[in-house]
């Protein structure tokens, strides 16, 4: 007979793999689910929380009391309003560069340099600065989404190589008593060749002859429509509600990774660090990283943790951020995000376990 403990069990893990499927899928499939993406992802991680008990008045009160939700939803709100009094000097200093510089350059040096200065402004920032200065290059729409991910990659790699670049290089830091430097000894040539590929990978979408197709005069190198104080306001709620559904989903899956998924091999582990494209990296790196693993699978886990949250829009807050500013969906996203991550996963796996 089967106890009621482990039918209680049976059902929670059952409830959380529904979650965790229709919070993959439903953005991809509904496009109104996807162009409420925070909202519905406020949902999801109440019925994770539900589903594995973890609403708790402790678990609601550590959500509230972080001062990391406040931290980036104030950057935001400062960054975007900073933007909105300086655009026209934005504006002129974008136009300078395009007159004395080939396209592919900027692009190449617009993800890279902020995929490197991302570990010292923050991720947030850099992902504020890039949804600027992308809504001013004259390219079309397609090829902005493009770079767009490319750079977001970038960021995301580029910003754990020190403890202030974003929570999950912290969290490590502190958890293995690593010096500030420890990041960047560990993962420094992985990340600055990773970052290296998106900037290459950006140049294949920017063209330099953009004069020919868009003509000297085109709207596309100029100061884009003024955003009203309202909709920067609104941004920032937006991603305060995306940051709580973050925790909330993490906090409702985490006695799951912490009874089943810690345990398995390192293979299985990189390949199960995917769930990084949905939950927040930095909740699974707290719940997988221990003093007692090798640096072999240390770097597997983040490496696995760093891509995997560059696949779908939920995986980090750059994501959210340029996705909201750049009103990119989540099935564009999706569908060049995720054979860009594959590839990159792929690379990784052979670099780390077969050379």
């Amino acid at each position: 007979m089967v106890s009621g403990a482990w039918r209680l069990t049976i059902l929670t893990v059952a409830l959380l793999l529904v979650v965790l499927i229709v919070t993959a899928l439903a953005p991809l499939l509904i496009k109104k689910v996807g162009d409420n993406l925070e909202y519905f992802l406020f949902i999801m991680g109440i019925c994770a929380s539900l589903a594995s008990g973890a609403l708790t008045a402790a678990n609601i009160q550590g959500i509230f009391t972080n001062n990391l939700l406040y931290i980036i939803t104030a950057a935001v709100l400062v960054v975007s309003f900073a933007f909105r009094l300086l655009e026209n000097k934005v504006g002129s200093f974008n136009n300078f560069m395009l007159e004395h510089m080939p396209l592919k350059v900027i692009v190449f040096l617009l993800i890279v340099g902020l995929g490197l200065l991302s570990s010292v402004i923050t991720a947030i920032v850099a992902s504020l600065l890039l949804t600027e200065f992308v809504s001013l290059l004259p390219l079309d729409r397609k090829s902005k989404v493009r770079i767009s991910i490319a750079a977001c990659f970038s960021i995301g790699l580029g910003a754990v190589i020190t403890p202030i670049g974003e929570p999950l290089s912290t969290i490590v830091t502190s958890r293995l008593h690593g010096p500030f430097s420890y990041m960047i000894n560990l993962l420094g040539v992985y990340v600055i060749i990773g970052v290296l590929l998106m900037g290459v990978l950006g140049t294949f979408f920017a063209d330099n002859n953009w004069r020919e197709k868009f003509g000297e005069d085109s709207d596309l190198i100029y100061i884009p429509e003024k955003e009203t104080a309202l909709k920067i306001i609104m941004r920032a709620v937006k991603i305060f509600i995306f940051v709580v559904g973050l925790d909330l989903l993490g906090n409702g899956f985490k006695p799951i990774i912490d009874t089943y998924v810690i345990h398995w091999n390192n293979t299985l582990l990189y390949i199960a660090n995917l769930l990084s494209a949905i939950l927040d990296n930095a909740t699974l790196a707290a719940a997988e990283i221990s003093p007692s693993m090798s640096a072999v699978q240390i770097k597997a886990i983040l490496i696995s943790l760093l891509v995997s949250g560059g696949m779908l829009i939920t995986g980090n807050i750059p994501n959210i951020i340029t996705a909201g500013k750049l009103k990119i969906s989540m099935k564009e996203w999706a569908k060049f995000a995720l054979p860009v991550g594959a590839v990159m996963l792929l690379g990784y796996y052979i670099a780390l376990f077969v050379f």
